[in-house]
This record gives structure tokens, C-alpha cells and sequence, in this order.
């Protein structure tokens, strides 16, 4: 995997992921930003909803569950210090479907929280890490 980021302005950058996509973030206008795009923290805590939800997501498939959404609230904290390294992170799914067992949504979450999320799983090393989930039926 590989990724370039390269300095725009003041303290705004662009990534250019190895896949090809351009990624703009930008720091607050108190640090020298235009606030013109998320923060790289931010981006990182939205990468891991994005992983663990994409397992989940899988795995309610592969169990034939009928999915019909699913949504991640990420919610954290960082140390007060240098390094700002995220302390706590809490990790809320609202999985929308017909039928869903709440134990197979439970052990898809399970899953991706401790063998399969590489992004949540790598967080996990410096921040505790929490998890549920709720179900709405449509």
C-alpha cells in the first residue's frame, strides 16, 4: 500500500492514495489551517468506521441477513499531551434490516472488532476500545 502527501498551503495537504484517489485535509485555522478539509486525525477515525463496517457488513451478508443500512457513530477521546493518541473510542452500530438476529449482528461486530478490522485492531493498541450496536426494523 502506499500513499502520497504532499503540502497545498498554509497547513493544508493533499494525499494521493495508491489507488488513485485524492484525499484534501487541512489543519484548524488556530494551527495555520483554512479549515477547509477534515483533519488527519479525523480521517483516521473515519477509516476505521469505514473498515469495521465494511467486515460487518460482509459478514451479515455471507449470513444472509437482509441488510438493508448500517451506520457507525465513532465517538473519542485523545490524550490531553503529546502524543494526542486516541485514549478511548467508542464504536456504535445502527444496523437497519428485515429480521436481523441481534446475536448474528453481535458476532459480526465481534468479529471485525477482534480478527478482521486492521484499522480498529491497530487503534486498539493505545486506546480502549468499545462496542454495541442497536437494530431497526423496517
Amino acid at each position: 500500500m502506499e500513499c502520497t502527501v504532499r503540502w497545498h498551503e498554509g497547513m493544508s495537504f493533499i494525499a494521493q492514495t495508491g489507488s488513485g484517489h485524492l484525499v484534501p485535509m487541512d489543519g484548524a485555522p488556530e494551527a495555520g489551517g483554512h479549515n477547509w478539509a477534515a483533519r488527519p486525525m479525523e480521517l483516521l477515525l473515519a477509516g476505521a468506521g469505514g473498515c469495521t463496517s465494511f467486515d460487518v457488513i460482509s459478514i451479515l451478508k455471507k449470513s444472509r441477513q437482509d441488510i438493508r443500512a448500517c451506520e457507525v457513530k465513532l465517538d473519542a477521546e485523545r490524550a490531553a499531551e503529546d502524543p494526542k493518541v486516541f485514549t478511548q473510542i467508542h464504536l456504535h452500530f445502527i444496523v437497519t434490516g428485515r429480521e436481523l438476529k441481534p446475536e448474528v449482528v453481535e458476532r459480526a461486530v465481534k468479529l471485525s472488532a477482534e480478527k478482521y478490522c486492521s484499522a480498529s485492531i491497530m487503534l486498539g493498541k493505545t486506546a480502549e476500545m468499545k462496542h454495541s450496536f442497536e437494530i431497526v426494523e423496517v
